[in-house]
């Protein structure tokens, strides 16, 4: 389809509430996904929306879905299934701008990671749109708190990003768990075989719509990226701040909400920043920009849609704190800086489970972003001392600095001391609160490594008894990165299965799938290779993560067998907390042996259960766990 759409949203039968809202956030012409998208969506129609960037899609589902939501029933009517949280937030904040105008709308985004009451109180009240993850979903299908009686629309988003994350069988599941009489649109930039079986398996006719994209990144932005989780992306940002030699920064970030908070943070740590974000009038906007073109703002931190035409020419750098989940994004926001041949710097932060969105971004540009290694203690000093001696240079010249000059010869006749010995002495009073000279910094861990191995996290467990051993096995492609063995505190009994086990991890931890090693599964617990010295953070983070309704509770190998005197073979703790050992066998096929025919899971039915309402019917076949 071609690039150039020549419809306005007003001719797409749009409510004039959603283009009310339209005109607000500054949307002028739909995109090509858009225009093509909303009338199929408006008439019922299932479709397949193919784009390489993602450019657009999630406005092409959501305006067309909210036109038909009945905001009188409170009941879910749309459904967005998401292969990240992050996703899910940012998916649902959309509908939520688009639904500024439309009297008593609710969405809700659920996720795992998030406590389960203040979700359920919000199905209890209704709500008209549900945005979440596969699992989260199913737990409350399960549960009978999530319900599909007035469903009207379903939408898949990233289809093969799930595949990838191995979420398709309960994205199958869910569909087989929805009324018949349900429009699906499926959206996913590549099309594999086992996304093509769901579309042939559950849609009905569907039209099918790609679009190419041809943005393209200017010659004269350097692009780079810095590994790091979100834990310490703040970190990292003082530092490159710090160090770079910059004119004016723009930093991008994917809600308003987040854009507030970071100015606050910046601001206390001494930097010039502000936010810019859809809530502000447009005189404030206005006033704003004059500000950063007048060097009275040196940090300006927006949202894609608030930094819709903003071009200030001393924007040197820009900071993609949020990675964006489409290269045409990404193309929009660097664009800020290095125009009319000017030259900029694009940073780029990437979590450790976003590298699959890096590799998207350089694939769709056809180009190689380079990895940035954060600034040394040398590297800051360095930037520190350059811009200290611009401002004493900046004194001299404006002459602002006559006034005490007086003060300073009354100093060298009385005392006898020289000007050098003067001037550091009243500079080690200016630093004397902050010093000027940094000794050391704050550690940020990186469990990223640049050769990009893959991890055997999916083999199947091995075969015969298989007692807990400390030692973690090499991971296959990146022999640099140093594992640990871990033991988690759910297994074979918990129908737990090993892509239970990455998905939980990859979520929770923010660690990327290819650095989770060998997971061997054993009848109620499990061991996982993980890499070495990860921070109290993410340990924390794991140890309260569930797997099918089991909290992980990990611990080194090493100390879970501490107190075992006959070789450490996994089994249930009694009562002085050590562990009794027994035989564990691992399971002899993927996912884990097979279950009994009920499963241990607090209560909960098992995925390919029916849920509490009976409806619906399992048409995939039980495979042994």
């Amino acid at each position: 389809m071609s690039e150039n759409t020549t419809v306005s949203f007003e001719q797409l039968s749009l409510p004039d509430s959603i283009l009310q809202a339209l005109k607000v956030i500054g949307y002028e012409k739909p995109s090509p996904i858009q225009e093509a998208c909303i009338p199929l969506i408006q008439q019922d129609i299932d479709l397949i929306g193919q784009a390489q960037t993602g450019t657009g899609k999630t406005a092409a589902f959501a305006l067309p879905s909210l036109a038909k939501v009945d905001v009188s029933v409170n009941k879910p009517q749309v459904c967005v299934i998401c292969p990240t949280r992050e996703l899910a937030i940012q998916v649902a904040e959309a509908f939520g701008e688009y639904a500024k105008f439309i009297k008593g709308f609710r969405v809700l985004p659920i996720y795992g990671g998030q406590p389960y009451p203040p979700q359920l109180r919000q199905l209890d009240k209704g709500v008209h749109v549900v945005v979440g993850t596969p699992g989260r979903i199913m737990d409350h299908m399960r549960r009978g708190s999530l319900k599909w009686d007035h469903l009207k629309t379903l939408v898949l988003d990233e289809a093969d990003e799930m595949l990838r994350m191995g979420f398709i069988d309960d994205v199958e599941w869910i569909l087989e768990h929805t009324p018949e009489q349900r429009q699906i649109a499926l959206f996913s930039a590549t099309m594999p075989k086992p996304i093509k079986k769901v579309a042939e398996k559950f849609l009905n006719e569907p039209q099918h719509v790609q679009i190419e994209s041809k943005a393209k990144t200017a010659s004269t932005i350097e692009q780079l990226f810095v590994s790091v989780s979100n834990n310490y992306k703040l970190e990292a940002l003082t530092r490159i701040l710090e160090s770079e030699n910059s004119d004016a920064t723009i930093i991008f970030m994917r809600t308003k909400s987040s854009c507030d908070e970071l100015a606050k943070k910046l601001t206390a740590r001494g930097f010039s920043a502000e936010a810019i974000h859809g809530d502000m009038q447009q005189k404030q906007r206005e006033q704003m920009v004059q500000q950063l073109k007048d060097n009275k703002i040196d940090i300006i931190i927006a949202t894609d849609v608030a930094a819709r035409g903003l071009d200030v020419e001393r924007i040197s750098h820009v900071i993609n704190y949020d990675i964006p989940h489409d290269s045409e994004s990404y193309v929009h926001r660097i664009g800020r800086t290095g125009r009319a041949g000017r030259e900029g710097k694009a940073i780029l932060f990437v979590a450790p489970r976003e590298r699959h969105l890096l590799r998207m971004i350089e694939r769709n540009n056809s180009t190689t972003i380079a990895r940035m290694s954060l600034p040394s203690v040398e590297v800051i000093n360095d930037e520190r001392t350059r811009r200290f001696l611009d401002d004493v240079q900046q004194q001299i010249i404006a002459g602002e600095h006559e006034a005490f000059r007086h003060i300073i010869e009354r100093i060298q006749s009385e005392h006898n001391q020289s000007g050098v010995d003067i001037a550091s002495a009243l500079a080690s009073l200016l630093f004397k609160d902050k010093p000027l000279l940094l000794e050391n910094l704050p550690e940020i861990p990186d469990f990223e490594d640049s050769k990009g191995g893959r991890s055997n996290s999916n083999k199947p467990s091995g075969r015969g008894k298989a007692p807990v051993r400390t030692q973690a096995e090499p991971l296959k492609g990146d022999p640099d990165v140093e594992l640990q063995r871990y033991v988690i505190h759910v297994g074979r009994d918990h129908g737990v299965s090993p892509k239970h086990i990455v998905g939980a991890i990859a979520n929770e931890a923010e660690m990327e799938s290819r650095y989770i090693g060998n997971i061997k599964l054993f009848d109620d617990v499990s061991t996982v290779d993980l890499p070495s010295g990860m921070p109290p953070e993410v340990m924390r983070i794991l140890q309260r993560a569930r797997v099918c309704g089991q909290s992980l509770n990990i611990e080194l190998a090493s100390e879970y067998l501490k107190g075992d005197s006959d070789g450490g073979k996994p089994g249930r703790k009694h009562k002085g907390g050590k562990s009794k050992p027994r035989q564990g066998k691992p399971s002899h096929k993927k996912g884990g042996g097979k279950r009994s025919g009920n499963d241990k899971r607090s209560g909960e039915k098992r995925a390919h259960d029916k849920p509490k309402d009976g409806k619906g019917s399992d048409k995939r076949k039980k495979k042994s766990s």
